[in-house]
């Protein structure tokens, strides 16, 4: 005698000579109604404090760019975060790249000049550094790597005094190279391409090498370099942001007003406008400085970004 079929799962069948009663069957419509969607029902605390993060983030980037197009009459008397009558953005900026003999071109010259130099420099050491620790032998390896770490932990503004009292013993002092020498180095960018060489670098890839006979210089050059790649844009872009954003070294290591970067540069022409004398008129233009500093960085960060992303995600799963 055959046994009639049942709706019910196998593991919802109750076992022979068993007391247990089975409750009625749920149809298939029932189920799909009361089963979650995958990826759950979207929190609503977690949304809320996106929104929030997002507009922290947005909100002085589009005060500023709303504000470069005011005049200093409209800074104070127009809402913050919307445009004033008479657009004066053009005469911003005119008044931007004229002020002080046209110093602000010097001063956007000299930032480049340094992020660029520091990013590039500071890159390539990292990268150097990052696959000798990841794949090379030798003593006090270990050692070292844990040294470098512990620099990741020490702020840069601690380093700065002694940095400076370094630099004044050898005469370095207010020349470009008392910002470019001190941002090549990067703990973080050493320990960034540590982990991705571990990663993306197959050993038996330079195994192989090694039997063609190529030298340690040549594999680095003609296969490594490619592999970390999108590692090495990742710390370009890092340490090119990071020396772009430096107030406090080359404000203690800098005299000369022409070899001020961006952010000494307006920060001079902030305290100007706000110890008053005759000088409100440079609200408007320090706000437009900002602005035009701001732009660089976008640039590279569009330019940047798809290696940027693959330098962040490719390595982390070992296949």
């Amino acid at each position: 005698m055959t046994t009639p079929p049942t709706s019910q799962p196998l593991a919802a069948r109750p076992a022979a000579g068993s007391d247990v009663v089975a409750g009625p069957p749920v149809s298939p419509a029932t189920a799909r109604r009361k089963r979650r969607p995958v990826g759950g029902r979207p929190s609503t605390v977690l949304t809320i404090a996106m929104l929030a993060a997002t507009a922290y983030f947005l909100l002085p980037l589009v005060w500023v760019v709303v504000a470069s197009t005011k005049s200093n009459a409209d800074l104070f008397s127009s809402f913050g975060l919307w445009f004033a009558d008479d657009f004066n953005l053009l005469q911003n900026l005119q008044d931007v790249f004229s002020a002080q003999g046209g110093v602000f071109a010097k001063w956007l010259r000299n930032s480049i000049v340094y992020a660029v130099v520091s990013g590039v420099g500071a890159a390539i050491l990292a990268t150097m550094a990052g696959y000798a620790f990841a794949k090379l032998r030798f003593p006090g390896g270990n050692a070292l790597f844990s040294v470098i770490l512990g620099a990741i932990m020490v702020p840069m503004t601690a380093l700065a005094i002694p940095t400076y009292l370094l630099f004044a013993k050898v005469g370095l002092t207010d020349t470009p190279w008392a910002i470019i020498v001190p941002s090549l180095v990067s703990p973080f960018g050493v320990y960034l391409m540590r982990v991705y060489a571990d990663g993306a670098v197959d050993d038996s890839l330079l195994e192989a090498a090694r039997v063609d006979g190529a030298g340690e210089g040549r594999i680095f050059l003609r296969v490594v370099l490619r592999l970390l790649a999108p590692g090495f844009v990742t710390v370009l872009l890092f340490q090119l942001v990071a020396t772009w954003n430096n107030y406090f070294l080359p404000l203690i290591m800098l005299n000369t007003a022409d070899l001020y970067p961006l952010t000494v540069g307006l920060a001079q022409w902030q305290a100007t406008s706000a110890a008053g004398s005759g000088a409100q008129a440079l609200f408007s233009t320090v706000i437009t400085g900002s602005f035009v500093s701001i732009i660089p960085l976008v640039v590279a960060f569009l330019f940047l970004q798809k290696y940027w992303q693959s330098g962040l995600t490719a390595g982390g799963v070992k296949q």
